[in-house]
């Protein structure tokens, strides 16, 4: 039986480790060619050659225009084609607003916003030409709402959460689809970053609904989803992967309220 990516061709970036990871390891799985893209250029390199088969590594700084277009030309001189863009590679920034430095906009913006367009940018003429293709920006829970200490983290997965909406306009008339997935937090080194342990993972998602961090095969299994042909129908949607934080917390003094949870 074909696997459900079979005989596509699939750049994701931010591959080195975490969600990137785990979602060149599943379209692997499912008969994609992968493109891994990262700055992380060991890491990089070990998780394609870990892979095997076509798969393909090349350092990507996804905030770089030139570096962009070789990455995509190097693709097409490799493949022929590209059929799914996952534009994964992300940075986190926590920081009261008082403390707000444009240097770290500019580093923040250039990775989690700059970068999903660049990439769009460079593989749409090749989806137009195809008359088809699937781009999925990884977005965050953060995108569906406000949170304290990541007004500019928060700022560039909202510009992100825009752009899918604006492409899936462009891009539909041509074929491409265009969708956001926003994920909650994630057992990553970015969304663990205090490598909590499992006790006090489970302490601090108390209040969440599904009450646990999320993995990174989970939100890999919804790129999956959106990138293959069973999301044919699916445009300008957002999908939340985030064990319902997006939906709200749990208030402790209220019915329905997990036994043991407190103020």
């Amino acid at each position: 039986m074909d696997g459900r990516l079979e005989g596509k061709v699939c750049i994701i970036t931010g591959a080195a480790r975490g969600m990137g990871e785990a979602t060149a390891r599943l379209f692997a799985s499912e008969g994609a060619t992968v493109a891994l893209g990262d700055v992380m250029v060991p890491e990089g390199k070990a998780v394609a050659e870990d892979i095997g088969g076509n798969a393909f590594f090349q350092k990507l700084d996804v905030s770089d225009d030139e570096n962009w277009k070789n990455f995509v030309s190097a693709v097409i001189s490799k493949f022929d084609t590209i059929d799914v863009l996952i534009n994964n590679a992300g940075l986190v920034h926590f920081t009261p607003i008082e403390h707000f430095n444009p240097d770290d906009a500019e580093k923040i913006l250039g990775v989690n916003t700059v970068g999903p367009m660049l990439g769009a940018k460079h593989v749409t003429p090749f989806m137009k030409a195809a008359q088809k293709g699937s781009i999925v920006n990884i977005s965050s829970v953060d995108g569906l709402r406000g949170c304290n200490g990541l007004t500019l983290y928060t700022a560039s997965k909202w510009a992100l959460r825009g752009l899918t909406k604006s492409l899936a306009y462009e891009l539909g008339t041509s074929g491409i689809r265009v969708n956001s997935l926003h994920p909650g937090g994630v057992n990553t080194p970015m969304g663990n970053a205090r490598g909590l342990p499992a006790d006090q993972l489970a302490h601090a998602f108390c209040r969440v609904p599904l009450q646990r961090i999320g993995e990174p095969n989970e939100i890999a299994n919804a790129s999956l989803f959106l990138a293959s042909d069973e999301a044919s129908y699916i445009t300008g949607a957002e999908l939340a992967v985030d064990g319902g934080w997006g939906a709200g917390y749990y208030q402790p003094v209220l019915p329905g309220a997990p036994d043991g949870l407190t103020p």
